[in-house]
């Protein structure tokens, strides 16, 4: 699972970045402080099931704080998209091509209007410009790969009867593209799969508009919403884009809370609605300024600061991922004591043979039957399986 953080320089990508991976990444108010991409590691939080059969969890990846169980996914973040970015502007071919093995995007935009569309100061930009003008370089990004080919390409597969599905899956493969993406953006577009030779441009940029919304869905992370304009620009955003998810987020914030935590100086778990000062004799009051600020103006007005409600959206809502345990019916521990190390992220639809082979060929190879660790009870190899589920692959 990579996700792919995407947005105009100067938007806080890199602070989004670092506070969800506390990576060291260059974090910086001016264009292009991102120039090679950073990859970090972020983690989705579901309630782990360990409470459930009473015990404490020991996961192998990720984390768990309070029952909460952290897994892991990729994040990827790369420099600043502007305006012509897929013609190659500011480097832009470079960084869209970053994104090739991306499963969504993360569009962080400004929400409080400081920035132009390059990243640069100014005052009261229109935010709505942000979200349109990286949609489109998305879809041009696209529409240039294809265009490059879709000459030779509909003239072979117009004379060769292959399928339309196969040959843009084969086409698209350095996209991580499915055929199932592919064929539902056939079937919305109302063109004639069986007549590619004669789809115009109009025709190409319609299909592939489809393609990418289905095969990268983006979600829009208005970023800075405990600036003075913010809630003026989240209602606007909001009204502009209706079908886009939109997650008020303050990355600022919660890189602050993360790193406290780290410093032992709050007790905080990422996502929730507040904090705890445990140690407020080694805060200076510029710090306890800055907490009480994140308090008042993002945690109380917003529930949390964003950043883990993003992930989660991501992961769940919009990949519809589910997290699944492999868990013994009668034993949670591995063979070397640690209960319940491990916790799949898999698309929501997946079978429980499905799951054996994702964690390993040989439980797939060998699949004799599934059991429920919660119910004990015996499910085949087509029982699909459901969010939180433990599951004992028996061979």
């Amino acid at each position: 699972m990579l996700l792919g953080l995407v947005g105009k320089p100067s938007a806080g990508k890199s602070t989004f970045f670092k506070a969800c991976t506390l990576a060291n990444a260059a974090v910086a108010a001016y264009p292009f402080t991102t120039i090679k991409p950073n990859r970090g590691i972020g983690y989705v939080k579901i309630k782990c099931i360990d409470e459930e059969f009473n015990v404490q969890c020991n996961p192998r990846e990720g984390y768990c704080l309070n029952h909460w169980r952290f897994v892991p996914v990729q994040i990827l973040d790369v420099a600043g998209l502007v305006p012509g970015a897929h013609q190659g502007k500011g480097l832009g071919n470079q960084f869209l091509d970053d994104l090739r093995q991306a499963d969504a995007f993360l569009h962080v935009v400004d929400l409080s209007g400081t920035s132009d569309s390059e990243g640069k100061p100014t005052e009261n930009h229109d935010v709505r410009k942000d979200i349109s003008f990286l949609e489109e370089e998305l879809d041009l990004w696209f529409l240039g790969i294809m265009e490059k080919v879709w000459r030779s390409f509909s003239r072979k597969t117009s004379s060769e009867k292959v399928p339309l599905h196969e040959a843009i899956v084969k086409q698209f493969s350095g996209l991580n593209i499915k055929e199932k993406e592919v064929k539902e953006a056939i079937l919305k577009s109302g063109l004639n799969a069986g007549k590619v030779d004669r789809w115009n441009r109009e025709d190409l940029l319609r299909f592939v508009k489809l393609l990418r919304k289905l095969s990268k869905p983006s979600i829009i992370i208005a970023n800075k919403c405990d600036h003075p304009k913010a809630e003026e620009n989240l209602k606007i955003i909001k009204e502009r884009f209706p079908d886009l998810i939109i997650i008020p987020c303050s990355a600022e914030a919660e890189l602050v809370l993360r790193e406290a935590s780290k410093e032992k100086l709050i007790e905080y778990i990422p996502g929730e609605d507040h904090f705890e000062i445990i140690n407020e004799a080694k805060l200076n009051e510029k710090q306890l300024k800055a907490l009480k600020f994140i308090d008042e103006k993002v945690l109380k007005v917003y529930g949390s600061s964003g950043v883990q409600n993003v992930l989660n959206k991501v992961l769940f809502d919009l990949l519809h991922y589910i997290a699944v345990f492999p868990a013994g019916a009668h034993k949670l521990a591995d063979s070397k004591g640690n209960i319940l190390p491990d916790c799949f992220l898999v698309p929501n639809g997946t079978t429980a043979l499905e799951f054996a082979y994702r964690i390993h060929s040989d439980l797939g190879n060998n699949f004799v039957k599934a059991i429920n660790a919660k119910t004990k009870q015996v499910v085949g190899k087509d029982y699909i399986l459901k969010n939180r589920d433990g599951i004992e692959i028996v061979t």
